[in-house]
């Protein structure tokens, strides 16, 4: 045997006796594993390939529970009721730790400082952002949108997606940031556009591999972060006494610790507020345009409560919200169909779910995506029913059993209610202003990404036209 032949057998039994160290369950009563024979990277290509379709084919073939290494992780995922109730309730797993990692990533905010932030800010954004807060939003927010669909003109044809974003973008900046504080002329907004969504696109790849492999969505991260500092340093010289006249983004500069971070914590802001709430909006109009029945009874629902549609601008209350509540069904039926791939929790304190034993340090993996298409809990999962959501109780913001799109327990998206009104009224006055013509069928939905909701794999394009 020569020395490159030894040299080469040695390499090739360290990589083997790695792979036994990271790969080999903790204890014999852990899930069924999916390794892969790479040491580190695991089942990292196969899972990144088209992890949906990953998913729900290792549940098939592994069953409700099984554990997915890849990139030195560890992902248990859990599909069914015993462990979906242990994702939702366990103090065993942790929500704060699961998320540190991801937002030191993207964001750049140290963990240190993540730590001293998350529940005092988390606090804050759900107080702000709750059901009893709501009609401080929606004039300001109603006002925005009717000023932002001016700009649209009499008629015109366009991508859906483009049609919405050029609306929602500005509208929901100006709410949470102050007016004209982020860049929403059109002179002054596609280079930002295009670095936000070059910074949204890669989200999930800049939260789980190092800067320099991301180098086109570092520099745009690096160069919205820039921006933000002006825009920080503009709502700090901005900021009022009164408690009720503060943008959200005041609110946050009040209970930051680490006010040089401020414009980190401003980027994750914007990209909450962003990321989920436009795909959201997408399917419900593209839904709801594609069932004319559905389409037929909300536009009936439109002219008894506002008159005849396309008048003058409407100025909408949360009482004609809860008149319009086919539109609010509508929307929570595309949120389910189009949920995260999923959300994860890290396993702090070793956990049981039915036989098997969950090791500390795991990540913890819910699927709403897949959860919402098992007909335990949708019947008929695959179709869009709208009036499946009767059943639920939302007078009392109760969501349907099984719905985990916002995920459960304490650390629900403290922002849901707010971004389901801004999705809600955006549809109301889309359908009341304009008429619609879907010139392509609605695209299926990507399966590439796990993290916000899902994308649409290709373009839809509609016509629209003033009512008259």
């Amino acid at each position: 045997m020569d020395i490159t032949m030894a040299v080469l057998l040695v390499l090739v039994l360290g990589l083997l006796m790695v792979k036994f160290a990271l790969f080999q369950p903790r204890n014999p009563n852990s899930p069924p594993c999916i390794s892969g024979w790479i040491p580190w990277l695991g089942a990292a290509f196969q899972f990144g390939k088209a992890p949906l379709e990953f998913i729900e084919q290792a549940r098939v073939k592994y069953g409700p529970i099984f554990t997915v290494c890849a990139l030195g992780n560890r992902f248990t995922f859990v599909t069914e009721e015993e462990g979906i109730e242990a994702f939702l309730t366990s103090k065993d797993i942790d929500f704060e730790q699961a998320v540190q990692q991801t937002v030191q990533r993207t964001t750049s905010v140290p963990a240190e400082i993540f730590y001293l932030n998350h529940s005092r800010l988390y606090s804050m954004m759900k107080g702000k952002m709750g059901t009893s807060r709501l009609y401080l939003f929606a004039r300001t927010l109603c006002q925005e949108l009717h000023e932002h669909m001016d700009y649209l003109g009499t008629a015109g044809t366009e991508n859906l997606s483009d049609l919405i974003r050029s609306v929602m973008y500005p509208a929901t900046v100006n709410i949470l940031f102050g007016k004209d504080v982020c860049p929403t002329n059109k002179s002054d907004i596609k280079e930002f556009e295009e670095h936000f969504q070059k910074y949204d696109e890669d989200f999930e790849y800049g939260s789980q591999m190092p800067e320099y492999f991301m180098r086109k969505w570092s520099k745009s991260k690096k160069w919205l972060l820039k921006v933000l500092e002006k825009v920080v340093a503009d709502a700090e010289r901005a900021n009022p006494s009164e408690s009720n006249s503060k943008t959200l983004l005041q609110h946050l500069l009040d209970n930051l610790h680490g006010k040089h971070l401020a414009p980190n914590y401003a980027l994750l802001l914007l990209w909450a507020s962003q990321a989920n709430a436009m795909p959201v909006a997408f399917w419900t109009l593209a839904f709801i345009l594609s069932h004319p029945s559905i389409y037929k009874n909300i536009m009936e629902d439109l002219i008894s409560v506002f008159g005849k549609a396309g008048k003058e601008n409407i100025e909408i209350s949360e009482d004609d919200l809860k008149k319009l509540i086919l539109i609010k069904w509508c929307t929570l039926e595309a949120i389910r169909l189009r949920s995260p791939g999923a959300i994860t929790k890290k396993v702090v304190t070793p956990i049981k779910i039915q036989t098997f034993t969950i090791p500390a340090g795991d990540m913890l993996m819910l699927s709403p995506y897949w959860v919402h298409r098992n007909p335990k809990y949708f019947p008929d999962p695959e179709t869009f029913k709208p009036d499946r959501w009767k059943e639920a109780n939302l007078e009392k913001n109760a969501f349907l059993d099984g719905f985990v799109a916002f995920g459960g327990g304490k650390h629900q998206c403290p922002g849901r209610w707010l971004a389901i009104m801004e999705v809600h009224m955006l549809v109301v006055l889309f359908l009341y202003k304009y008429e619609f013509i879907l010139l392509d069928p609605v695209p299926k939905e990507s399966l590439l990404h796990l993290v916000g909701t899902q994308q649409p794999m290709g373009a839809c394009r509609v016509q629209y036209k003033l009512r008259q």
